[in-house]
This record gives C-alpha cells, structure tokens and sequence, in this order.
C-alpha cells in the first residue's frame, strides 16, 4: 500500500484580507474627499432654489445670521468696516468674487446694505447661496 504523503496543492490566495484592504480605502478616499470640500462659512437656513448650482471657484466667503450679523470666514465684522475688509482681502487673496450665505430670515434692507458694500469694494461677481429645491 502506497501512502501519498507529499501531496502538494497550488498557491492560495486569501480573499478576505484583500476585501478588508479595498473597503478600508474606499472609505479612506471618500473621507479624504469630504474633507476636501472648502466650506468657510456659518451654518445657515439658505432659501431654496430650482436652478442652484455649484460654484467651486475659490472666493471670499460672507455670512448673514437671521439677527443680521455679518461674519467673514467665520469672524465677525460691522458693516460699516466691511467695504476696507474686502478691499483688503481681495488685494491679499486671489480671490475675485464673493459668497454670499444669507439667512432666508434676513431683512431685505440688511442684505442689500451688505450687497452695496462689496460693490463699493470693487468686487463685482457677487454669487448669492442658496439650496437646491428637490421638488424641482
């Protein structure tokens, strides 16, 4: 009786691990986009809007609060010292155009008094925020 102890059998590859490796950068890659994503301005309720779109140009970010605060990347200025701030941020910056997040809540005359002071400025792309609408 012949006992075939040396039997060989061909390489294996492991799938588990490899399935575990491509998950974990999957989810790295999708983390790193997200964190991509440049939002310098507060949190606020924007108006709804069929035709929204996405601008991804780099620019100069200013927020309106529903209690008519102005804020510029996050730091709060008066209106009245706004049209210096500007000049003096796109003069710095290569930026050439405003974001403008309002509040839906803003008073009207608020938002245009913020509006004639980035005109006074010199910025003349002034690119109002708003949602997208899903019923459209």
């Amino acid at each position: 009786m012949k006992i075939n102890i040396a039997k060989r059998k061909g390489p294996r590859i492991e799938m588990l691990p490899l399935i575990d490796i491509v998950f974990l950068l999957l989810v790295f890659f999708i983390y790193a986009m997200l964190s991509m994503a440049v939002h310098r301005a507060l949190p606020i309720a924007l108006p709804k809007s069929g035709t929204a779109e996405v601008d991804n140009r780099p620019q100069i970010t200013l927020s309106i609060t529903h209690d008519g605060s102005v804020y510029t990347d996050k730091q709060m200025v008066e209106v009245a010292d706004l049209v210096t701030i500007l000049q003096s941020k796109s003069v710095t910056e290569k930026e050439k155009g405003v974001q403008v997040f309002a509040d839906r809540m803003v008073e009207y005359q608020r938002l245009f008094m913020v509006l004639d002071s980035i005109k006074k400025a010199g910025i003349s792309q002034i690119s109002l925020q708003a949602e997208r609408d899903g019923g459209s």
